[in-house]
């Protein structure tokens, strides 16, 4: 048995068993197990499972092993269980409302929460894409011209595929989200952004494309299931197939350019202009708790959330300046963790570090977050205090982002008007008083003795 097995059968018999398995998924660093019984799964245990960093106990199990090991893990589990995880989607869903209304969700929580169940699956296009598109801007940045050069033309053309039709997926898997039919979801985000509407004039004035941004995808995606699901209690079943769909898809598609886009817009305005004004007003000041705060919303898996506000600021100014700055938070982490290693003798705790640092430069926090910092508390507040210092700089530079789905240093071709050398600052600093601060008053080698 080889240790990712190995890992995979102790998950299993500490979760519970197979029987105990309703749900299993995966993100970037995290396997998700929705247990039927809680009361059978024992936390400590799998947290002392070899190569597991850390557990969260949240609408699902999320055990952190780390980019790469979670996909083989993930695998590993769904073939020892085999067709246990299989259940109806009705008992799915009635499983994930009663544990819901058992936690007593705060109502801010679980929609940030669905949020980030709507974007965790674009996650590893977001950032292949995002990679590709930083990369083509930082060669034309240089002064290439791309119509001289197929091969760059091809480039920006397959990293900007996926944020070109976002709204497509977006709706997708918010209608998926919240159980209804993927495919009128995908109609939503078609139908929003759609370059035709700015052919249709109504009052007056010529419809905007895309207004609302994705919030406004996400809303008539959601309305699509509202109406498809009470719709189709009318409907005789004979001619479901025909009306359900069609009635919802005209209802919506009428909601969407009467109500849906004009009320998103003002919100999403409101939301890009109170960022701007909060930095704008606030400046490194804000810039300092922004980073600061971050890594506790990282800490519960609710930091997708803000993907859609990322994505309204790209579409207003270009750019993202929040980005940059809640990058910082990953940093301040990598300076504590450098800290800790040159300083501890725990071996396990090398180990975990270690394996959490390279991943850690590149912006996947959670292998340092849960596996070191999160564990042993002072560090987790010496990093923030670091990822503080990185924000500052960030805002007092106005860093922006032209895309989202990377961190770190993967980070820095994506940087907007060529400020490459101040974000580069900003993530140095965050990384030196990441280091300092737990150096100096953040950690003792005895606070390692039950990692």
């Amino acid at each position: 048995m080889n240790k990712d097995q190995q890992m995979a059968s102790d998950i299993i018999k500490h979760i519970g068993g197979k029987k105990n398995i309703l749900k299993l998924t995966n993100c970037m660093t995290r396997v998700r197990i929705a247990a039927k019984n809680d009361g059978l799964v024992n936390q400590e245990k799998l947290k002392k499972i070899d190569g597991v960093m850390g557990v969260v106990a949240d609408d699902t199990w999320q055990i952190v092993v780390g980019p790469g090991t979670v996909n083989a893990v993930t695998a590993e589990i769904r073939g020892m269980i085999g067709s246990q995880e299989s259940s109806s989607f009705e008992e799915t869903a009635a499983a994930d409302r009663d544990e819901r209304k058992r936690k007593n969700k705060t109502p801010v929580k679980q929609f940030l929460r669905r949020i980030g169940n709507i974007f965790i699956p674009l996650i590893p296009g977001l950032v292949a894409s995002g990679i590709i598109n930083g990369v083509a801007q930082f060669i034309i940045n240089t002064g290439v011209q791309a119509e001289d050069h197929t091969w760059l033309q091809l480039m920006t053309i397959l990293g900007g595929g996926l944020f070109t039709y976002l709204a497509i997926m977006v709706g997708w898997n918010t209608a998926k989200e919240f159980g209804g039919t993927p495919v009128l979801g995908a109609i939503a985000g078609m139908f929003i952004f759609n370059p035709a509407l700015e052919q249709v004039t109504i009052f007056g004035e010529a419809l905007q494309p895309g207004r609302g941004g994705l919030f406004g995808v996400i809303f008539a995606a959601w309305l699509m299931v509202f109406f498809e699901r009470h719709i189709r209690k009318i409907i005789p079943r004979s001619v479901d197939i025909i009306f359900t769909s069609l009635f919802t898809v005209l209802i919506v598609g009428v909601l969407s350019i009467y109500a849906i886009m004009p009320v998103a817009g003002v919100l999403a305005e409101g939301i890009t202009s109170g960022i701007n004004a909060v930095l704008s007003f606030g400046g490194p000041l804000a810039g300092a708790l922004m980073a600061g705060f971050f890594l506790p919303l990282v800490m519960v898996g609710l930091h997708h959330g803000l993907t859609p506000i990322h994505a309204e600021l790209i579409n207003a100014f270009d750019f993202t300046t929040l980005l940059p700055i809640l990058a910082m938070a990953g940093a301040g982490q990598v300076g504590a963790a450098i800290a800790i290693f040159t300083k501890t003798r725990n071996q396990r705790l090398r180990n975990i570090i270690k394996g959490g640092l390279p991943v850690g430069f590149l912006g996947i926090g959670e292998p340092l977050l849960y596996g070191v910092t999160l564990p042993l508390g002072r560090p987790f507040i010496t990093a923030s205090m670091g990822a503080a210092i990185g924000g500052a700089v960030q805002a007092m530079f106005s860093t922006g982002a032209l895309g989202i789905g990377v961190s770190g240093l993967s980070l820095t071709p994506l940087i907007a008007e060529g400020k490459y050398l101040n974000y580069l600052i900003g993530i140095g600093l965050a990384y030196l008083f990441g280091f300092i601060f737990t150096y100096l008053f953040g950690f003792k080698d005895e606070m390692a003795k039950d990692i």
